[in-house]
């Protein structure tokens, strides 16, 4: 999106009466998805149980529809979080819990951090809510050697979707600390590491300790395609950052968050969550009506559009150009480097 197209973006309060008629949850619908993904869950874990008998290496087709699986499962306590998977207060507590411990996500906490994460999305002087670390050009390049090395590696496609995934869960398992330690997060920390232990024992006491290698491949799979979900979602070469007294929320949700167009399986496993833009603007829209909104609304078609190729090559966008206006590798940041030495005769 241009800038043009930015500065006639309307103000969030006229989007209000838009998004309200898509916001209102249904029950039916909502046990339908619960259904539709713990079962078939539960299926292919006991198929990978039956196979493992046979063969380790039989199990590993299915885990590829496990992980996908997970995903969806998490998708549905993302809905939870924001109140939009059921009308009820509680059932949306409670499921959130209970897909929090299969996804092994301290559900409370995590809905805490990812409201951030929508009241500052884009803003340049609220970063770091639940963001991709991002560094401007300019910030790159007053750090040391060894911190810029240290970023490169955060970013780099190997670094951020192989390890990234480990550092995930880890962090996880550790309460909030400073301005974030409320007591209902870090209760919901502490609650989630212990059901963790006491589902975690009985499985295995069931079954055996097989149970971790018919989990953890999963979702280990499952972390880095909701890791690389949330890259494409956000980081792309024409998203949208703006220091806090140019922010715009209504922008930042339109300009700053991807509509990543996947197939129709793909969809149906992340939840419709590809319709980001929508989501963003109107966080209480369930999953299952986000397509509808985004198709029956022509602002919506403003955003950027992502494909699974293109999802690719945005891993390799790095910083943030104050200049251009745009996300750019880290050659953009050697350019500027060389022409600030030439300029000076250095």
């Amino acid at each position: 999106m241009d800038n043009a197209a930015r500065s006639e973006m309307p103000e969030v309060q006229s989007w209000r009466p838009l998004i309200a008629k898509y916001q209102r949850p249904r029950t039916a619908r909502a046990i339908l998805q619960l259904v539709t993904t713990l079962i078939p869950l539960a299926a292919v874990f006991v198929a990978m149980d039956r196979l493992l008998a046979i063969s380790f290496w039989w199990t590993l087709p299915l885990v590829l529809p496990a992980a996908a699986l997970l995903v969806r499962t998490f998708v549905l306590m993302h809905d939870c979080a924001h109140g939009s998977f059921f009308a009820s207060r509680r059932a949306n507590q409670i499921v959130g819990a209970v897909t929090g411990l299969l996804t092994l996500i301290p559900f409370e906490h995590w809905r805490h951090e990812h409201g951030l994460h929508h009241a500052s999305a884009g803003d340049l002087d609220r970063r770091g809510h639940g963001d991709v670390d991002t560094l401007t050009v300019r910030e790159y390049l007053a750090r040391t050697p060894w911190g810029r090395l240290r970023y490169r590696l955060i970013r780099h496609p190997i670094c951020f979707l192989l390890v990234g995934p480990i550092y995930f869960v880890l962090d996880k398992r550790f309460p909030p600390r400073g301005e974030n330690a409320g007591r209902r997060q870090v209760a919901s920390v502490w609650a989630n590491n212990i059901a963790i232990l006491l589902v975690g024992g009985a499985a295995v006491t069931l079954f055996g300790p097989r149970v971790f290698l018919l989990y953890l491949p999963a979702y280990y799979l499952a972390i880095i395609a909701g890791l690389w979900l949330f890259f494409v979602q956000h980081q792309f070469e024409g998203t949208y950052w703006e220091e806090h007294q140019q922010w715009d929320y209504a922008t930042a949700a339109i300009a700053g968050s991807s509509y990543f167009k996947l197939p129709a399986v793909l969809e149906w496993f992340t939840g419709s969550i590809g319709f980001h833009h929508v989501h963003h603007l109107g966080p209480r829209i369930p999953n299952y009506k986000l397509r509808q909104c985004h198709a029956e609304n022509p602002i919506f078609h403003q955003a950027t559009v992502i494909t699974l190729r293109q999802s690719v090559s945005a891993l390799r966008l790095a910083l943030w150009d104050e200049d251009a206006g745009r996300l750019v590798r880290f050659d953009r940041a050697l350019e500027m480097r060389h022409d600030a030495a030439a300029s000076t005769g250095v």
